[in-house]
């Protein structure tokens, strides 16, 4: 199980937008922690400790433990809200987790070996579908990230979920009807290709709906 660094919590005895404005200027972000079937509670955390967090690559697929006085509630970020314009945090929400809560988490895909892939080496491109693999898991058992290794793929090989090694006990993709594709080791006229057929299908699908939200002009030119 991988964790994020401990934040310091404060709880928060008014909620509303002018708290909200007050703890910012006072370098606080305002917070709310929910789940696990009990109230929700309203928290404040150092801006700059959580900026430092939020630098640490995968915060939102790590459990982090919220000291609030002499009490640690063990969580997951879930959401976070930032300034139109400064990028600057603003809120966050944490979801309250214990051993047997389950989550629904994108879990990032790396790839690995690609000096070892003959396929690209013989000038084929890594075709990737899927950055990214939303799965279902326990809490306590979220995997850190996938990796993909690429060692020994020819032109023209797909990765598929099944490929992945290791993949932990209980983590589960939520894609359940067929073992899908994560990529796959392409040359350039191929990957030309298969994005002129998406184009090509994509506007035939716009043209099917167009005729099928104006039929009239349809029955017009029939008559004509």
């Amino acid at each position: 199980m991988v964790m994020t660094s401990n934040l310091s919590a404060e709880t928060r005895a008014s909620v509303g937008k002018g708290n909200s404005r007050s703890l910012r200027r006072e370098g606080r972000i305002p917070a709310i922690v929910y789940g696990n079937k009990l109230e929700p509670l309203a928290i404040s955390l150092s801006e700059k400790d959580l900026n430092t967090e939020l630098r640490k690559e995968g915060f939102f697929n790590k459990l982090c433990d919220l000291e609030l006085g002499k009490e640690k509630i063990l969580v997951l970020p879930q959401s976070i809200a930032l300034h139109p314009v400064t990028d600057r945090a603003e809120h966050i929400d944490f979801l309250r987790v214990s051993d047997t809560t389950k989550v629904t988490i994108e879990i990032p895909v790396k790839f690995e070996n690609e000096e070892e892939c003959p396929g690209i080496k013989k000038g084929g491109i890594l075709n990737v579908v899927r950055f990214s693999i939303e799965v279902s898991c326990p809490a306590s058992n979220i995997p850190e990230l996938f990796i993909v290794d690429l060692t020994g793929l020819e032109l023209g090989d797909s990765i598929r979920f099944s490929n992945i090694k290791d993949v932990t006990e209980g983590v589960i993709p939520t894609i359940t009807d067929r073992d899908f594709i994560i990529a796959s080791v392409v040359a350039p006229a191929a990957l030309v290709s298969e994005e002129v057929e998406t184009e090509e299908d994509e506007e035939t699908t716009d043209e099917e709906n167009a005729s099928e939200e104006n039929p009239a002009e349809d029955n017009e030119k029939k008559e004509e």
